[in-house]
């Protein structure tokens, strides 16, 4: 089992690089990626920050305009090259940048809501879509200074899944229609991308786990 010291402990000596230090959190939907990114930038201070994939999800007009609707959270229901070019100028670190976040109480992503200046050493991004290998999201790899794939118990996933979705207003019938429809074909696209991470997180312990 994999502790979170032992993640704290990697995510320090990458904020204590010189310059701008990228770090991907990378998984299917419900493994813990904003979980741990807030615990490891909380537990670094100043020093980091996060900004996470979902700040790029295309807003609810234009997924009715496109007919994705019921497709969200799938790769094509991104802003992908907006997601790269953003973590290109994240990567310089040369200058702050706003970067978007996502609401889920709305469902909607907030544009300019997470400000990065130049004085942050170590910039945590976290998504689904890190590692795929189809453009434009491959570019991310060569952005990205390390990406860990979090790969916790399937069942255990699953119920988390449900348990957000349950709060954010939809039933249990619903919710279990989202997780296990798709939000699981995502997680299926998702899967053989770990062999391209640099860490795989297949158990971790994080009390008080969050959904």
């Amino acid at each position: 089992m994999t502790s979170f010291d032992e993640l704290l402990d990697r995510a320090q000596t990458l904020a204590a690089r010189d310059g701008r230090t990228v770090l991907g959190i990378a998984g299917a939907p419900a493994s813990g990626k904003t979980t741990l990114a807030w615990r490891l930038a909380n537990a670094l201070g100043d020093r980091a920050t996060v900004v996470g994939m979902d700040g790029f999800h295309l807003a609810q007009v234009e997924l009715n305009r496109l007919g994705r609707t019921d497709r969200k959270g799938a790769p094509d229901t991104f802003d992908a090259y907006g997601y790269v070019h953003l973590i290109r100028r994240l990567a310089k670190g040369e200058e702050l940048v706003y970067a978007p976040e996502f609401r889920r109480e709305i469902e909607e992503p907030i544009a300019c809501a997470v400000p990065v200046p130049p004085t942050v050493r170590l910039v945590i991004t976290e998504g689904n879509y890190l590692l795929l290998d189809s453009e434009p999201w491959a570019d991310l790899r060569s952005l990205i200074d390390d990406v860990w794939y979090l790969q916790p118990d399937e069942d255990e996933r699953i119920e988390r899944l449900v348990t957000r979705h349950r709060k954010y207003g939809r039933s249990l019938v619903e919710a279990r229609q989202r997780a296990l429809g798709s939000d699981q074909r995502n997680a299926d696209l998702i899967a053989p991308s770990a062999v391209r991470a640099d860490l795989v997180v297949r158990d971790m312990e994080l009390p008080h786990f969050a959904v």
